[in-house]
């Protein structure tokens, strides 16, 4: 076979609107490349404002910053002293001047001594997490550009999910795809995204070359898992999940019209993970870049005993490490023993600044304050919100004086239904586990402490008290309280959210899978009435196919009727 062009992957984590930042980014990884032989370094979409850079793209300090960026690489590219290879980079192409310039989702194909290429994405998805309909004009045409002697047809993400743009490119007389992408983290994703890209293997007959973001933003996690699928459908190269990454592969033309991809390292497949470690490791990587790119020194909660809590923890410690981490617990009259020693157990073992500050007195006070107020009336639920009320405070007040940002425990069962305190245990600047369901909670901490043994940490002792996995869940805000006093069973409470929130099933759907009427009619009442509450919900880190936060868009007045 005829010689032709190394060509690495650059599967970076970049931030959100530091365009001089990405862009020495891609200097640096460009030169890394070219001293592993590679001819041409492909990097993720939107790389030099990073993605979703949202409505910062209407600023039009954004727009100069980005316009610099690429002129800069450009002259880079071209000059012979910096020995720089070819690169495709992503960025926000703006077209016209005025308040409303078209603005598109581009690619800038730049080739030593060659007038660049640009290319603009197609298929604009405006679907779940995706809203680029809102700032992006879509392009018209296929773009081919012969390189090294292969001919490249370029893409562009969601144009890889659409079956027309890579027969556009085919036709257009292109041997290889090259897609670069943002594509978020979501279970079982990477398993989709290759069946889709065989798929577009079938219809041309071209090998596909698909580089992906990796990182957190927001609530978002990229995973990376770049990959590149050959003309029969293998996977020839998949890159890690979840970290950074720079790998090549050799295309080797064969004089027929047809290529070759062969990756250069003989262990280029990374394997896939199991559900919980993938989705373990999504929140790990969504904790630490949201602590690490605000700038944060670290992180405080509330350790309470319970599994969330204690998931929470195992959590920070894993993406910050022990030192960056501090726990409070806050015992009233309600809580258990057991609660209080498990708390501490934990805490222990990981090696986390403990303390406990009792809101006891805190309580009462509020209470004798609001005695006029209550009078003649029964306790209920006001009282249990001012225990949660009172433990926000203090880690709020301890949030201020560190610098140290509070990190939100409540899962998504929890958030669904309104089981949750606003201005109580719903404070916070983020929340790790908001978009794991309370059975998914439980799963994940057997996975961490299976972990923990596979890895000897610990002692044996294990991340998190078995203890704490197995006791029957309680908020202890009132006496001998059980979770299942308010809330059906979790096996129950969790099937039924699912297929309301990521299925859009109606009651008779649901009723249809065997659950009863009362029940899932209630259920669903309780996530209408408490919409408003997830509204005022730090953000957290999205793991399903529909998370409560830029994809969930439910009318907190409305009078629908199931």
């Amino acid at each position: 076979m005829a010689p032709g062009p190394r060509i690495a992957l650059a599967q970076l984590d970049l931030l959100v609107g530091d365009v001089q930042g990405n862009a020495a980014r891609v200097r640096e990884t460009a030169q890394r490349a070219r001293r592993m032989g590679a001819d041409l370094v492909v990097f993720p979409e939107l790389t030099l404002s990073g993605y979703p850079p949202e409505d910062l793209l209407f600023h039009r300090g954004l727009r100069i910053q980005v316009e610099q960026a690429l002129a800069a690489l450009t002259r880079a590219v071209d000059d012979p002293a910096s020995d720089l290879p070819a690169i495709l980079v992503g960025y926000p192409e703006y077209a016209g001047s005025g308040s409303a310039p078209r603005i598109y989702n581009a690619a800038r194909l730049l080739v030593p001594g060659r007038t660049p290429v640009n290319y603009r994405k197609q298929c604009l998805p405006n679907y779940r997490v995706f809203d680029e309909k809102r700032y992006f004009t879509p392009g018209t045409e296929p773009v081919v550009v012969e390189f090294a002697g292969v001919r490249l047809g370029l893409a562009i993400c969601e144009d890889v999910w659409e079956a027309e743009p890579a027969r556009a490119a085919r036709s257009a007389g292109a041997q290889l795809l090259v897609a670069i992408n943002a594509s978020p983290y979501e279970q079982r994703k990477q398993r989709e995204r290759e069946a889709v890209l065989r798929q577009r293997v079938d219809d041309t007959g071209l090998p596909v070359v698909y580089v992906n973001l990796v990182g957190g933003q927001d609530e978002l996690v990229f995973d990376g898992r770049s990959c590149v699928i050959d003309h029969r459908g293998a996977a020839v190269l998949r890159a890690p999940a979840f970290e950074e990454s720079l790998l090549c592969i050799d295309v080797q033309p064969d004089g027929a019209g047809m290529v070759t991809v062969v990756a250069t390292a003989p262990d280029a497949v990374a394997p896939e993970l199991g559900p919980e470690e993938s989705v373990y490791r999504a929140l790990v990587l969504g904790v630490r870049d949201y602590v690490n790119k605000h700038r944060f020194p670290g992180v405080v909660m509330g350790l309470s005993g319970g599994v969330d809590s204690a998931l929470t923890l195992t959590l920070a410690v894993d993406a910050l490490g022990p030192d960056r981490v501090q726990v409070v617990m806050m015992p009233s009259r309600y809580t258990s023993q057991m609660s209080i020693d498990d708390a501490a157990a934990q805490a222990r073992t990981l090696g986390v600044a403990y303390s406990v500050l009792s809101i006891e007195g805190m309580f009462e006070a509020t209470l004798a304050a609001l005695r006029e107020q209550f009078a003649g009336r029964t306790p209920d639920t006001t009282e249990e919100n001012i225990q949660a009320r009172c433990r926000g405070l203090l880690l709020m007040a301890i949030s201020n004086k560190s610098g140290r940002m509070l990190l939100t425990t409540g899962n998504k069962s929890e958030m669904a239904v309104g089981y949750a305190t606003l201005y109580g245990d719903m404070n916070g600047g983020f929340a790790p586990i908001k978009d794991c369901s309370k059975l998914l909670v439980y799963r994940l901490a057997h996975y961490r402490n299976w972990l923990a043994r596979q890895r000897g940490e610990f002692a044996g002792q294990g991340a998190i008290p078995a203890r704490v996995i197995e006791r029957e869940p309680s908020a202890e805000l009132r006496p001998d309280q059980k979770d299942t006093d308010s809330l059906p069973p979790y096996e129950v409470l969790d099937a039924i959210l699912e297929a309301f929130i990521e299925e859009d099933l109606s009651v008779d759907e649901i009723v249809a899978r065997g659950f009863d009427r009362n029940v899932v009619a209630r259920v669903l009442d309780m996530v209408k009435r408490n919409e408003y509450k997830r509204r005022q919900s730090p953000p957290g880190i999205r793991v399903s196919q529909r998370a409560f936060g830029r994809d969930w868009r439910y009318p907190i007045t409305n009078g629908y009727q199931r």
